[in-house]
């Protein structure tokens, strides 16, 4: 299973930045304030394990108002990522489509309205157990819930939610469940819990083999590519990345070129990630590099590998290693030097994971190829398709490098924010673990 995600969702790495100026607004407060919260704690809520593609199962869960005073509403929230669908939504709940960004992917959220008393020292629960339904995707997968005294709605990206056409819920009392004891609660006004789903699934992660064919001298492109066939998406911890791929280029070339995800490990061979945590079924990444030619080595051969992470869901190992072959042309050698330790992408700063020509796609990349096809390229010109490109040196999860200049900018930023930041703070305080 994957480890949990860590921390709120933001927008981008200026949260950091807008985080510090809510923090040092929140502390602005009166000392006693925090103490005047309701208090409010879920129950627990179990891991969810062995679920079957294609069926449905309940998420019970239940809170307590473990504050001195009775409350008039409260919004319970279900936010599930792409590997689970939410089944009938009520009429007193909204459903919100959140796109992928930043480190967090995409997610389907359904928010409930409760406007009813809610009494202190009493256990609450939807009357109607909320169901959810795993797709053929699935394979890990998390579900969120999260109950709270104002509307945690994230309504800061994506589409306008879409009311329920389900019978209304309400809450009702849960006598036979052991309210939380008073002064348990975590937070002031909302708690929340993540739930690890795992679903009975696969997904196949897979490279293929490379034809190079030049002549001493040319510089080739090389072409690799790592596809998850699925059926199952593969959801990792973030700030991680999916995978990673080992590329030794063939001996008699040296790299003059490297794409923006790879870094040097050692003599002729690199170490490539991904874009995101995740990889979406029938989606990987390309990496494009370009070698030169410097002389002819009889049977030199390079290869790609699967590395990374163990991958117990992946039962197809045949395809998790594939070779780079090198057909040249004519004799001899252009005098330079056979390793590659030339890596000058980014006008000779000698380093594989800088600059801004690397050329990895993310995760809507789809290679689709099966194990045992091959992609030559001749005369420099590659014939497996391109890729879209993708810019280097940003936040990249294979080397948890980030930019400089952007976060400066998101500190001064931040600073004109002011309470906007306070805000965006509170509503996204559902989301926190």
């Amino acid at each position: 299973m994957p480890p949990t995600l860590s921390g709120p969702r933001v927008l981008r790495q200026t949260a950091g930045a807008v985080g510090a100026v809510a923090l040092i607004a929140l502390g602005a407060a009166p000392a006693g304030a925090a103490d005047a919260g309701p208090g409010l704690v879920l129950g627990r809520i179990a891991p969810i394990d062995g679920v079957q593609p294609g069926s449905e199962f309940a998420v019970p869960a239940s809170f307590t108002n473990t504050g001195t005073a009775a409350l008039g509403k409260v919004w319970m929230s279900y936010s599930v990522t792409r590997g689970l669908s939410h089944t009938e939504v009520p009429s007193n709940c909204l459903r919100y489509e959140i796109p992928s960004f930043d480190e967090a992917p995409s997610s389907s959220d359904v928010v409930c309205e409760f406007d009813q008393q809610v009494e202190p020292g009493v256990v609450y629960a939807p009357d109607q157990t909320l169901t959810l339904k795993a797709l053929d995707r699935a394979l890990y997968d998390e579900l969120r819930v999260t109950v709270a005294t104002y509307d945690p709605a994230f309504t800061d990206a994506g589409p306008a939610p879409v009311r329920g056409t389900g019978p209304a819920v309400k809450l009702v009392e849960r006598p036979d469940e052991t309210p939380a004891a008073p002064g348990s609660a975590r937070h002031e006004e909302w708690d929340a819990a993540t739930v690890q789903v795992t679903a009975e699934n696969t997904a196949d992660f897979q490279v293929t083999d490379v034809r190079l064919k030049g002549k001493v001298g040319d510089t080739v492109p090389l072409v690799v590519k790592f596809t998850n066939a699925g059926p199952g998406w593969v959801l990792r911890e973030i700030g991680a990345g999916a995978t990673r791929v080992h590329i030794k280029v063939p001996a008699g070339t040296s790299v003059a070129k490297t794409d923006g995800f790879c870094e040097s490990v050692g003599s002729r061979t690199y170490e490539c990630g991904t874009s995101e945590a995740w990889v979406d079924e029938n989606s990987g990444e390309t990496y494009e590099f370009r070698l030169k030619i410097n002389k002819v080595v009889s049977g030199a051969k390079g290869s790609v590998a699967l590395a990374g992470e163990p991958r117990p869901f992946d039962t197809d190992k045949a395809n998790d290693t594939a070779d780079i072959l090198l057909d040249v042309s004519g004799g001899g050698s252009t005098g330079g030097s056979g390793g590659s330790g030339s890596t000058g992408s980014t006008g000779g700063s000698g380093t594989a994971s800088t600059g801004g020509s690397g050329s990895g796609s993310g995760s809507g990349s789809s290679s689709g190829s099966a194990s045992g096809s091959s992609s030559s390229a001749t005369g420099g010109t590659a014939t497996t398709g391109t890729s879209g490109s993708s810019t280097t040196g940003g936040d990249l999860a294979s080397t948890g490098a980030g930019p400089v200049l952007p976060l400066a900018a998101a500190a001064a930023g931040a600073v004109v924010l002011g309470t906007g930041a306070v805000l965006v703070v509170r509503r996204r305080a559902g989301r926190r673990r």
